[in-house]
């Protein structure tokens, strides 16, 4: 069982403003995730997707370590680098696709149900060919297998490797959890168990390829500050952690060595983050606010 830390009045009030504005920029469409009072989300408060999801190191490392996977896939990779804002504006584009995440698992039906139906036409418009000649298109079934597969791989490992360790039985609850949203996105074939989800990994091998675009994300992510000022010494250590959870076979494959991961004397320190984080309530977070929506205390998750 969880305890909730207790931070001081004013530090609560800074990391509650800087949660807020990273999902709710001024300039950005505002979620009420309160709203509407008593609806479901298409995962129970109860699910393992909910317990994670809280977690903002799980969802910041989880989430890197997916798009270096989907990076390495080079239909994937020219869909996301050529039809996206992400060289251009990479935090709103982090904002925007975080904000996806948390409507997906959080958000009332009525409102995620149409959110995921936008994305569908949107991916409808983005279609060409790689530097190979090879076509794609956003909406193919199978890449978009592999895009929701590694996103809901990424969360769970990055949770039970920095956060909680998970049983085997959690990640196959995880994976279950997220099919119904999945196939409303098109991705038919997603792994509904953990068993599933490493026979997909180990069919990508030879399919997955290294390129510059992956170092030119890490760059990025780097450079790019998403997080508070106090705390971005420690994005930086993330990102290198999310390095560290790729697949050592992947790793190699991408030319991703030792030094783009942690160093031994960072893991206690990602894992101190990430355990601190899963017992601090932000009060502004989705996950708080959906636990309002549903009559339940906003500490719930923390219970």
């Amino acid at each position: 069982m969880l305890s909730v830390i207790k931070l001081p009045q004013i530090l609560q009030g800074r990391l509650d403003a800087a949660a807020g504005a990273f999902l709710h920029p001024s300039n950005g469409r505002r979620i009420d995730f309160t709203q509407p009072f008593g609806e479901a989300a298409f995962a129970a408060p109860d699910s393992v997707s909910w317990r994670i999801c809280k977690n903002p190191v799980a969802l910041f490392v989880g989430g890197m370590a997916a798009v270096i996977l989907e990076l390495a896939e080079p239909r994937v990779r020219s869909g996301v680098w050529e039809h996206s804002s992400f060289r251009k504006d990479p935090l709103g584009r982090l904002r925007r696709t975080g904000m996806a995440a948390m409507i997906t698992v959080y958000g009332a039906r009525s409102v995620a149900a149409p959110m995921i139906a936008g994305v569908v036409r949107m991916h409808g418009k983005v279609a060409g060919e790689t530097p190979a000649g090879v076509a794609y298109s956003a909406n193919d079934p199978s890449l978009l297998t592999w895009v929701q597969a590694t996103a809901s791989w990424g969360f769970a490992e990055a949770y039970s490797r920095y956060v909680a360790p998970l049983d085997n039985e959690e990640f196959d609850a995880l994976y279950r959890e997220a099919l119904p949203t999945s196939r409303l996105y098109g991705a038919l074939h997603t792994p509904g168990s953990n068993t599933e989800l490493h026979a997909l990994f180990d069919s990508m091998r030879g399919r997955l390829e290294p390129s510059p675009i992956v170092l030119e994300f890490l760059d990025i992510m780097r450079a790019t500050p998403a997080f508070p000022r106090p705390l971005l010494g420690l994005q930086h250590v993330l990102v290198r952690a999310a390095v560290d959870l790729i697949p050592g076979w992947i790793r190699a494959c991408l030319g991703l060595t030792s030094k783009h991961g942690l160093s031994p004397h960072e893991k206690p320190l990602v894992k101190l983050a990430g355990a601190m984080a899963d017992r601090i309530v932000l009060s502004a977070s989705p996950a708080a606010q959906a636990c309002i929506r549903l009559g339940l205390p906003i500490a719930h998750l923390y219970m």
